[in-house]
Order: C-alpha cells, then sequence, then structure tokens
C-alpha cells in the first residue's frame, strides 16, 4: 500500500471523526437550549423557544409512536371532546372552565399540581369552575435524542386511572407529580413497575383492567391523539393554565414552586369571565 493511500486513509479518519464530535455538540448544545427555553417558559410565563422545539421534537417518530403502532384505538371512560382527547373534571354545568396544560415529565408542571392542585380540586368540586386536564408528550422526543417513554407511558397509565373515575384520576395525578423525578431527562415513567407502584398509593386503583391497560400500553393510540393537540392548538409550553381561555401565570418564579393558593384564587377571579 502506498505511502499517499495510507495518509488519505488517516485523514478520511480524521474528518469523519470531526464530523461526529461537530455532531455531538449539536445535540448537546440543542439538548441545553431546550431545558433553559422550558425553565424560561414556565417562570416567567410567556411563549419562547420552547413552542418551537416542542413542534419539532412532534415532526419525528419516537418510541411512543411506535408503542402505538398496530394497536386499535381505545377511548378511556370520563373522557370528552374529539376522541377523548380531554379529562374533565368537577360539575358539568359551571359557568367557568380551568384548561390546565401539563407533561407528566415537567417539573414546573410538577410543581403547579403539588402546590395548587388540592386547591384547584376543592375550587371545582365546590363549582367554581370544571376543570378540562390536557396533556403534553413533548419531553419524550425533546429529550434523551428522542428515546424517552415516560410522558407517554405516564398519559396511558392517566388514561387507565381516568377510566376507572374521574376522583381516581385527580388522585393518581397528583402522586404522579409528588413522586417526579426532578430532571427532565430522568425518565423514570418509562417503567411499567413504577407507574403500578405508584399506583399502590391511590385505594382501589388496582383493578385488574387498570395493571392491563398499563403493562399493555392500551390507550396508547389515544395518548398519540391527546399529544398531538398539543401542537394542533399551538400551545407555546407547559404548564399552561387558562381560565374561560385567558392564561394566567402560576410558577412563582422561585425554581419550580407554584404561585400560593391564595394568589392563584385572586388570579381566577380577575381573569374570569362575568
Amino acid at each position: 500500500m502506498s505511502t499517499s493511500t495510507k495518509k488519505d486513509q488517516r485523514r478520511e479518519a480524521r474528518d469523519r471523526l470531526r464530523v461526529e464530535r461537530e455532531e455531538q455538540a449539536r445535540r448537546a448544545k440543542l439538548r441545553g437550549r431546550l431545558l433553559v427555553a422550558g425553565s424560561l417558559v414556565a417562570v416567567l410565563g410567556i411563549a419562547v423557544g420552547v413552542g418551537v422545539h416542542a413542534s419539532d421534537a412532534a415532526g419525528s417518530a419516537g418510541p411512543g409512536d411506535s408503542e402505538a403502532a398496530g394497536r386499535p384505538f381505545v377511548q378511556p371512560a370520563h373522557t370528552s371532546g374529539k376522541d377523548g382527547i380531554v379529562v374533565p373534571y368537577g360539575k358539568a354545568d359551571a359557568k367557568h372552565t380551568l384548561t390546565v396544560w401539563l407533561d407528566p415529565r415537567c417539573p414546573y408542571c410538577a410543581g403547579v399540581e403539588v402546590g395548587l392542585g388540592g386547591t384547584i380540586k376543592e375550587q371545582a368540586d365546590a363549582g367554581e369552575y370544571k376543570v378540562e386536564y390536557r396533556f403534553a408528550t413533548f419531553l419524550d422526543g425533546a429529550l434523551g435524542n428522542g428515546s424517552g417513554k415516560g410522558s407517554k407511558r405516564a398519559v396511558n397509565a392517566l388514561g387507565a386511572a381516568v377510566n376507572e373515575s374521574p376522583e381516581k384520576f385527580m388522585e393518581y395525578l397528583r402522586v404522579l407529580y409528588k413522586n417526579h423525578p426532578e430532571k427532565e431527562t430522568d425518565d423514570r415513567f418509562g417503567s411499567t413497575a413504577t407507574l403500578l407502584e405508584l399506583a399502590d398509593q391511590v385505594p382501589g386503583l388496582r383493578t385488574p383492567a387498570f395493571d392491563k391497560a398499563v403493562k399493555e400500553l392500551t390507550y396508547m393510540p389515544w395518548v398519540d391523539k391527546v399529544g398531538k393537540a398539543f401542537y394542533d392548538e399551538h400551545v407555546k409550553g407547559t404548564p399552561a393554565v387558562l381560565i374561560d381561555g385567558r392564561q394566567i401565570t402560576v410558577n412563582s418564579g422561585q425554581g419550580i414552586d407554584s404561585i400560593t393558593p391564595e394568589a392563584f384564587k385572586k388570579l381566577i377571579t380577575e381573569n374570569r369571565t362575568p
């Protein structure tokens, strides 16, 4: 083999290595922008880059998409809207509507649900408003090179819970967020065992039907429709909370913590329609 050929091969090898390193750096930089943008949206309550990144993530098939493939569409009981993409809670004839968008892997969503979930349930039970829970799953595609499963699998489990009853859904939602991973990159909700173990904290939830739906991913085609609505309705990030269609800021700006229940109630009063 000639010296020139060996030099060419070494040069080609160096070029391939350089391209691979540049691609790794690009991906790492993109992941950093996703986390920073998501934090800014949650803390400041404004629509910035995370909406764009979420839309980009939706364009590529992820594990949730493949897990839904070939399964029949099953709509959980007690859901509403086209294909049941809304999980309602409260009195159907309530004058006002509180819309809550959450991604199961979003720590700022956990802050809102842990800090305000009890107040939301209390006010809904009193007829102050009915609640429409909506879910995003973009963090599965946006983090871990699109290999995540936790957002979609958690929504599948929440579908199994609401199929049991709206009350079981509300309890399970709070349990998930109370046991939430601190970082979006932790995909612990991708574990079926974890989702079932947490369900043990909700009395009566672990029915054979619930366990079967979580283990067999029964509601995954429904989950894909639920997640797609996040993009179709141009929501910019999670958490997003609206009263009668008007968005309110529910994060405190102090880490992932929510505002106080008193401040939340004041915002509801000030922003709901007459």
